[in-house]
């Protein structure tokens, strides 16, 4: 199963959160913060959305961060993805 965002939506796959602090210190899982790093594994075509022309800026392999709780978690092939508005990405990763 393939998934194809319409409009101004994104499908993003979330990056791994650390298992080790900077200080060496390891983590369980419990307290491991849910990640907003995300990978960008498919765009939508951006169009007219509520009146306004959208235009998508972000691409495919780009690393954004995403607003915390936004968007829908789907679960495909055995892989967890997210979908969000391209208006809940608050940057790109450099």
């Amino acid at each position: 199963m393939t998934l194809k965002p319409l409009a101004d939506r994104v499908v993003v796959k979330m990056v791994e959160a650390e298992e080790k602090t900077q200080s060496g210190i390891f983590l369980t899982a419990a307290a491991q913060e849910k990640p907003q790093v995300a990978e960008v594994v498919a765009v939508g075509p951006g169009g007219i959305v509520d009146g306004h022309e959208v235009e998508m800026v972000v691409q495919v392999g780009m690393k954004v961060i995403t607003a915390k709780y936004a968007g829908t978690e789907v679960k495909a092939n055995g892989t967890e993805y997210s979908i969000v508005r391209q208006s809940d990405i608050l940057a790109i990763v450099e």
